[in-house]
């Protein structure tokens, strides 16, 4: 599990030739690095009588992204065990009819369950940001670069995200299914970056005043 590892452990395994963890797993780690360096700025925040005002929405901000980090990192596990039966899919034999439509099966199953997470992903990124863009406007002013900092992590984990989705739907034969899942992550990755390249606008704009 990606939470017992040492980072170090951890990039040496994605920088394998292993087919797990990949991308997804990158993109989920993204994420959840972008909820913890929001809790630092909360945990920045609580406490100081300058903003004695949103302490208590800031303890809401504290719980909401500990939960995210906890949820992006099973993710991260999760994305690894959906992608191993689509790994296996693609050798299984086909010299029969029956074993060309079992292959099919076991292909499309496998597909949409690793489309499935990285579009969770998407989700729970997603709700990552709306908790940043508060942080950009009522967290401590002195970490308010760390909001722009976990804005682009955010940003680079959902458009990793969605690209595990798109070359998953790509291959599958259902494609009203892969279009629903497109059509979702379409959405999520308009609304996601425009949210987070606005957050970080207006953290430059502080910052370079």
């Amino acid at each position: 599990m990606i939470e017992t590892q040492k980072i170090g452990e951890w990039a040496d395994a994605l920088a394998s030739k292993a087919p797990v963890p990949g991308g997804g797993g990158a993109s989920a780690l993204s994420g959840a690095l972008a909820a913890a360096l929001g809790q630092m700025v909360v945990n920045l925040t609580v406490g100081k009588k300058r903003y004695t005002d949103v302490e208590e929405q800031m303890q809401q901000s504290l719980l909401v992204l500990s939960n995210l980090q906890t949820e992006l990192l099973a993710l991260a596990d999760r994305d690894a065990e959906v992608f191993a039966p689509l790994a296996a899919a693609y050798g299984m034999p086909t010299d029969t009819e029956e074993q060309r439509l079992k292959k099919e099966q076991v292909m499309e199953e496998s597909l949409l369950a690793a489309s499935l997470v990285p579009l969770e992903m998407m989700e729970k990124i997603s709700l990552v940001l709306d908790v940043l863009d508060i942080l950009e406007e009522k967290g401590s002013r002195m970490a308010v670069s760390d909001v722009g900092v976990a804005a682009q992590l955010a940003r680079a984990a959902l458009n990793g995200a969605v690209m595990n989705i798109y070359i998953n739907t790509k291959s599958m034969k259902d494609r009203e299914k892969a279009s629903e899942l497109n059509e979702k992550a379409g959405f999520l990755i308009g609304s996601g970056t425009e949210e987070a390249d606005k957050i970080y606008e207006k953290v430059l704009k502080k910052l370079t005043a």
